[in-house]
C-alpha cells in the first residue's frame, strides 16, 4: 500500500455551538489541512496520483474557507463546526474528485488535529 500526503493552510474564524467555555466565544485558527490518499497501484511513471492533482482539489475546498466566518456559510449556520466536521467537510467534497482520498486531518493549533476517514 502506498500513501501520499499534501498539506495546505487556510485562515478562518468560527465559533462552537452548544458549547461551555471560551470556544463558544468567536475565534480564529490558521488551519493545517492534510489530505492522504492511499492505493496499491502506480501509474506508468510509477506515481500513485501526481501531488499537483491532490493540491489542486485540496485548494477548491479550503479557497471555499479562507478568510471566512465558516459559521455563516450555508452548510454551517445549524451545525457547531468543529474541527472533526470540518475533516468530514474536506474528505467528502475531495472524495467527490479523487476517489483515493484515505483521511484529512486538520490541525487548529500546531498540538490539535482532528482526523476523518472512512472504515
Amino acid at each position: 500500500m502506498f500513501e501520499l500526503k499534501a498539506q495546505m493552510y487556510f485562515s478562518a474564524a468560527h465559533h462552537l455551538l452548544n458549547y461551555d467555555g471560551a470556544c463558544e466565544n468567536q475565534h480564529g485558527h490558521n488551519w493545517l489541512v492534510e489530505a492522504y490518499v492511499s492505493g496499491t497501484k502506480l501509474d506508468k511513471s510509477n506515481i500513485l496520483v501526481d501531488y499537483k492533482i491532490i493540491k489542486k482539489y485540496l485548494k477548491e475546498v479550503l479557497d471555499y474557507f479562507d478568510h471566512k466566518d465558516i459559521n455563516e456559510l450555508p452548510e454551517f449556520k445549524e451545525i457547531s463546526p468543529s474541527s472533526e466536521i470540518l475533516a468530514k467537510f474536506i474528505y467528502e467534497k475531495m472524495k467527490s474528485n479523487l476517489p483515493q482520498i484515505s483521511k484529512v486531518s486538520i490541525w487548529e493549533t500546531p498540538t490539535s488535529c482532528a482526523s476523518y476517514f472512512e472504515d
